[in-house]
């Protein structure tokens, strides 16, 4: 029941939004260039269905991949930060410094470097994701109260010990936070990514459909992106419920 809570609301809003859409484009007789109808849209994903889809796959399979290294590589800076805090003195500042240009100014950089295939989206998604995560879990893992350290290290604790009993579970909403933030960021930056220069991709269909005056492809690989993120958020929605069920 409190599944159906949730779920409905949402679907009833898109489905609500989709009839004023198509009542609007149809009503007032909008061109398809500046806004096709939703059953033109869906009937184009439908036709396209086997392209689209393939696409698809790899512009996931990227953004999931990035999200992954990025995600992971932050967790474990924050985890050395809190318990070396030189390290925060010394990495904070390089990392804020890389990520003070939006990471799709490094597009170019990273197809030099990596080519036209997989890892160079790989590594922009990755560099979008690691800031927002390494902040929010650097965060929460300060989050406990000073007290409670000191009573774990009065118990015999080592640092190992608190960070495991006390910090980690402390720092999980705000870890989960960072992660739903990233998610969006690298699935954004992969298709960016894919527009500027790649092999295949959803942004790679939306550069060369934009080039052909194919609009209706276009507004179709937008679309299956948008119901694609989506379906990932409500994925790590899922997740956080499980891991963080005292929140």
């Amino acid at each position: 029941m409190r599944l159906w809570a949730t779920v409905l609301p949402p679907c009833a809003a898109i489905l609500v939004l989709l009839a004023v859409w198509q009542a609007a484009t149809t009503g007032f007789r909008v061109p398809d260039y500046i806004l096709p109808d939703p059953l033109a849209i869906i009937g184009t994903i439908g036709s396209s269905a086997g392209s689209l889809g393939s696409a698809l796959g790899v512009t996931v399979e990227e953004a999931m991949l990035g999200f992954a290294i990025g995600a992971g590589i932050a967790i474990l800076l924050a985890i050395l930060m809190v318990l070396v805090p030189p390290v925060e003195t010394a990495l904070v500042p390089v990392v804020v410094a890389l990520n003070a240009v939006p990471a799709v100014a490094f597009v170019p950089l990273a197809l030099i470097w990596f080519g036209l295939g997989i890892w160079s989206k790989v590594g922009i998604a990755a560099l979008s994701v690691n800031l927002v995560v390494l902040l929010n879990a650097l965060g929460g893992l300060k989050a406990p109260d000073a007290a409670a350290i000191d009573l774990l290290r009065s118990y015999g604790a080592r640092p190992l010990g608190v960070l495991w009993r006390l910090r980690l579970p402390a720092a999980m909403p705000a870890i989960v936070t960072g992660l739903r933030i990233g998610l969006s960021r690298s699935t954004i930056a992969v298709i960016v990514a894919e527009m500027l220069g790649a092999y295949t991709g959803i942004g790679q269909i939306i550069y060369q459909s934009t080039a052909q005056v194919d609009y209706l492809t276009v507004w179709a690989a937008v679309l299956v992106a948008v119901i694609a993120s989506l379906l990932l958020y409500a994925v790590l929605v899922v997740i956080d419920r499980k891991l963080v069920w005292w929140s």
